[in-house]
């Protein structure tokens, strides 16, 4: 059932943490579609015998006793996976091994390593004249979001000006960044790559024009490319 509902579900998991939203997307999906059927066939065999009600005697008991206890089963079916859901996203929170302070202007983002002193930098799009071979349109950048692997992450987002959303949803991300408010998200990127996001928040004219790139590699290539930033 989780295939027939990934047309229409969330984009390709590639962290835990994802996957199991998609898992829990997928469920309530199929949860839902259950219901939807149960209940169409009823009302389809109820309209169909219009007689039934003069003809036979309806004992009314069994009914609203299936009533009650049937909703109560499916918020139950809801609750167990939401609330382990929550319980991770809650451990993942706990502790973090390195800090990266996010701010969206109008209209690009700046990162701030705070753990490491004086790395900082923008990161702006890239227009249709820089762009390299296999680089994608409208979401390739000048400076990506360079992060290690397997490591505890912070993220303190916040906004210059406007509200500003910060989103990559190949990893469930999506948090508002409001000025003179700090949202902090702690994450763990398990696998190496690429991945783009972009400002899911209309924000003004070029909103559609500040995307997210973030490249998870290796703690060596991170060291490297922090020494490399800071020369």
């Amino acid at each position: 059932m989780n295939n027939f509902f990934q047309f229409c579900g969330l984009n390709f998991s590639d962290s835990l943490f994802s996957s199991y939203m998609d898992w829990f997307h997928n469920f309530n999906c199929s949860l839902l579609f259950g219901v939807l059927l149960f209940v169409s066939v009823m009302f389809v065999y109820l309209i169909a015998n219009n007689f039934y009600f003069k003809s036979k005697k309806i004992e009314y008991q069994m009914g609203e006793f299936l009533c009650s206890v049937l909703p109560t089963l499916i918020l139950l079916m809801q609750m167990i996976p939401s609330l382990s859901l929550l319980y991770y996203y809650g451990l993942m929170n706990l502790d973090s091994n390195l800090t990266v302070k996010v701010v969206g202007h109008q209209w690009y983002w700046s990162y701030e390593y705070s753990d490491i002193p004086g790395l900082e930098f923008d990161s702006y799009m890239k227009s249709l004249d820089q762009l390299e071979l296999g680089e994608p349109r409208l979401l390739e950048v000048d400076n990506r979001c360079v992060l290690p692997c397997d490591t505890n992450i912070r993220f303190c987002i916040t906004s210059g000006d406007v509200i500003h959303s910060w989103a990559v949803p190949s990893m469930s991300i999506k948090l508002d960044a409001m000025s003179g408010i700090l949202t902090t998200l702690t994450y763990n990127f398990p696998v190496l790559g690429v991945f783009y996001g972009q400002c899911s928040e209309i924000c003004g004219a070029n909103h559609s024009f500040m995307p997210i790139v973030l490249e998870v590699t290796l703690l060596d290539n991170f060291s490297m490319w922090c020494m490399g930033m800071l020369d």
